[in-house]
């Protein structure tokens, strides 16, 4: 495909930033470029924030909470501003399915189920106030008194590029319903897209200084992170920058939520035909270009079952259509920048040199002259020890691993630094749950992969602290308080 093959691609820019409710004039002339994936150009601005412009949205959301109604409002107020937002999200998706397919490269049907992941997540958090109990009493052998919840504060919201409407709807939708108010951090790869979603926010009519969007490049999101008027802060990301924050929030004991990276297996039992499982599986690992922190990049099999298994996911990849994510029968886009796409390929180079065996894939497809792609690529003959079946490589690479028993099979899965997602198939069901129960990890799906992002979502040992999601996602923005000598008051 020659450059001259492509449709133009190009988004809206902007010139000012979102602070406390308000469009402003930035502090600086400095911006960021948002290069398209698909084409590698330009294709829209924005501001790029520095230290003032986050000084000043931390200090609107600071005044918001300290002195504004937003954390004074019943819960049931709050969640009809949510209900708002939500409105205001549907009618601008066809422009942010666009945007995020222009951006990062998403094929149009990953972007248009990350958009309505985000409506998801703010349906889910408008009724979080009916669901979490805000007031227990609580009695021991000398008093007696109540427990009541207090938000948090001021939320600093830091988020990646892979899903960015959709992670910040995860983080924002709880953090807002709690009571808390935020300033929202978006990676510079998506900048444009969440300055659409800005314009959600500023339509809802949420009080002055509740919410503020400032992009910002990687150096300056660590004043966000330092500031010491932020009472809390809620990160996904990579695992290094995941310990970054921990020790920037530690100076002053700041709360902190990480979802970070994964290395998710699916175990395959020997009692399951192929074409009940590798459609679906096949997916679970390059879906969005492998771009996801959940996807299941580890594939578990029964040594005597190994070279059925791998035939039936080549003949998958192969199929699979690579090219500009805005055709309709495109099942796999371009990575989001250069840089991720060196970062793939250098993987896949480490994946040889180490003695694994490329089954099929492992370049940058030939007919494509223009976009940062690479081929679905699986691999055989990988050892549980490789770097690349311990590492997240965060693009279309899954690696094959034979065991030789279930317990083989669960130590394998378990024998990485992350925890964050899984998969179990199996006829015998209850095999399959037995299983489920011994991967230590914070979702696992039977039969079947789901990132469920409305129930509690997030990971075991590097893969994060806390969870997002349901009434545990609100939990994390809430202190409990107890009251002691005191009867509840009425609701």
């Amino acid at each position: 495909m020659s450059t001259t093959d492509l449709a133009p691609v190009q988004i809206r820019s902007f010139d000012k930033l979102y602070i406390g409710g308000k469009w402003v004039e930035p502090s600086s002339d400095a911006i960021i470029e948002s290069v398209s994936p698909i084409t590698e150009e330009v294709i829209a601005t924005v501001p790029a924030g520095k230290a003032a412009d986050i000084d000043a949205a931390v200090a609107a959301a600071r005044k918001a909470f300290d002195e504004g109604p937003w954390p004074r409002l019943s819960p049931k107020e709050r969640a009809d501003y949510l209900v708002r937002i939500r409105e205001e999200l549907a009618k601008r998706v066809p422009e942010l399915v666009d945007a995020f397919t222009a951006e990062i490269g998403a094929a149009n049907g990953a972007s248009v189920a990350f958009t309505n992941n985000a409506l998801k997540m703010f349906d889910d958090a408008s009724t979080l106030w009916e669901r979490f109990e805000w007031v227990k009493e609580r009695s021991w052998d000398n008093g007696s008194g109540y427990i009541t919840y207090d938000p948090v504060g001021v939320v600093g919201v830091i988020i990646p590029w892979n899903g960015p409407v959709a992670t910040a709807a995860l983080k924002m939708a709880p953090a807002l319903a709690a009571g808390c108010t935020v300033v929202l951090k978006p990676a510079s790869e998506a900048a444009a897209e969440i300055m659409m979603m800005a314009e959600a926010f500023e339509a809802a009519g949420l009080p002055e200084g509740v919410v503020s969007i400032v992009p910002a490049a990687r150096e300056d999101a660590e004043r966000l992170a330092a500031h010491p008027d932020v009472d809390k802060i809620t990160f996904t990301g990579s695992t290094a920058v995941g310990k970054r924050l921990m020790e920037l929030a530690s100076d002053r004991i700041a709360r902190i939520t990480l979802e970070l990276g994964g290395k998710s297996a699916a175990i395959i039992a020997d009692d399951i035909p192929v074409e009940d499982f590798v459609p679906g599986l096949a997916f679970a690992g390059i879906g969005h270009s492998g771009q996801v922190c959940a996807a299941i990049t580890r594939i578990l099999v029964p040594r005597e079952r190994q070279d059925e298994i791998i035939e039936a996911l080549k003949q998958v990849y192969e199929s699979v259509k690579v090219g500009d994510p805005r055709e309709p029968d495109t099942a796999l886009g371009p990575l989001s920048s250069a840089r991720q796409r060196e970062r793939v390929l250098n993987y896949i180079e480490i994946g040889k040199e180490e003695g694994a065996r490329v089954v099929t894939g492992g370049k940058a497809p030939e007919h494509l002259e223009r976009g940062y792609y690479v081929e679905p690529t699986l691999f055989a003959d990988v050892r549980p020890d490789m770097r690349i079946a311990q590492e997240e490589i965060f693009g279309p690479v899954v690696v094959v691993i034979p065991f030789d028993s279930i317990d083989e099979a669960v130590e394998i899965a378990n024998g990485t630094v992350y925890g964050l997602s899984g998969a179990v198939y199996a006829k015998d069901h209850d095999l399959a749950v037995s299983i489920a129960n011994r991967v230590r990890t914070g979702q696992i799906s039977i039969n079947g992969w789901d990132m469920c992002v409305t129930q509690p979502f997030g990971g075991f040992k590097q893969s994060g602290l806390g969870r997002e999601g349901n009434v545990e996602g609100l939990s994390a923005f809430l202190e409990p308080k107890l009251v002691q000598g005191a009867t509840p008051p009425a609701k």
